[in-house]
């Protein structure tokens, strides 16, 4: 650790594309599972990102509450939701006018009084693209309401979802899937009947992925950056 350092933690809430997957689901990964390595030896990450959940599961089910109990001066929440605040169930969907800024108001104001520093993180892209071979963004109005609270409470944004939408249409509709678990049967043997998976990143996406939220890092305000290798 250089002189004069803190040791910070970063502390992920969110569902599971940032999510740290076991071996047995391999190569399925998140995100935050690949992020910690961008990071020098100053750096924990601590990653409660969890399969499924919404901004409204996620408190519901005690996830938020551990992070309150672990995070601390000087550490960060990064908070990233929106695939599941859509799904049309009671127990994770949300209004991205209402309930969605709502809930994750709760997430910055949890960080603000541990002395933490909250970060926004708008949702990746889904991998969808249509007959003439152009990415539908599937996210409707969850970015933008991200967004607008991010500038209400003067909280850092790391605006991901461009960002991966731009590197999927860099790829195209056939190379895009080598970010997903795309595979054939018995190529895999966690998946021996294959799969076609357009939400779930390999380890080779995810890596990608955590290296497009080292970019907005970098192009941020936050004194995390200097933490970057």
């Amino acid at each position: 650790m250089k002189e004069g350092r803190k040791p910070v933690r970063i502390f992920i809430a969110g569902d599971s594309t940032a999510a740290t997957y076991p071996q047995e689901q391999a190569p399925m990964a998140g995100w935050g599972q690949m992020i910690g390595r961008l990071f020098g030896p100053e750096v924990e990450v601590v990653n409660e990102a969890r399969c499924g959940r919404s901004s409204k599961s996620f408190i519901a089910e005690g996830h938020l509450q551990r992070i309150e109990e672990a995070i601390g001066a000087g550490d960060y929440l990064m908070i990233q939701f929106c695939h599941n605040d859509q799904k049309p169930d009671e127990e994770r969907h949300t209004d991205p006018e209402t309930t969605y800024p709502e809930h994750l108001a709760r997430y910055i104001e949890l960080a603000v009084a541990k002395n933490a520093r909250p970060v926004l993180l708008t949702s990746v892209e889904r991998r969808h693209f249509d007959e003439a071979g152009e990415l539908t963004p599937s996210h409707g109005a969850y970015p933008d309401a991200m967004r607008k609270l991010a500038r209400e409470r003067g909280v850092p944004l790391l605006d991901l979802c461009p960002r991966t939408q731009e590197l999927y249409r860099s790829l195209g509709p056939e190379n895009s899937k080598r970010l997903f678990v795309w595979l054939k049967p018995n190529e895999h043997p966690n998946y021996p009947d294959g799969v076609q998976d357009d939400t779930h990143f390999n380890e080779d996406g995810a890596a990608q992925v955590a290296a497009l939220v080292a970019e907005e890092i970098r192009k941020s305000d936050l004194p995390l950056k200097e933490y970057l290798i």
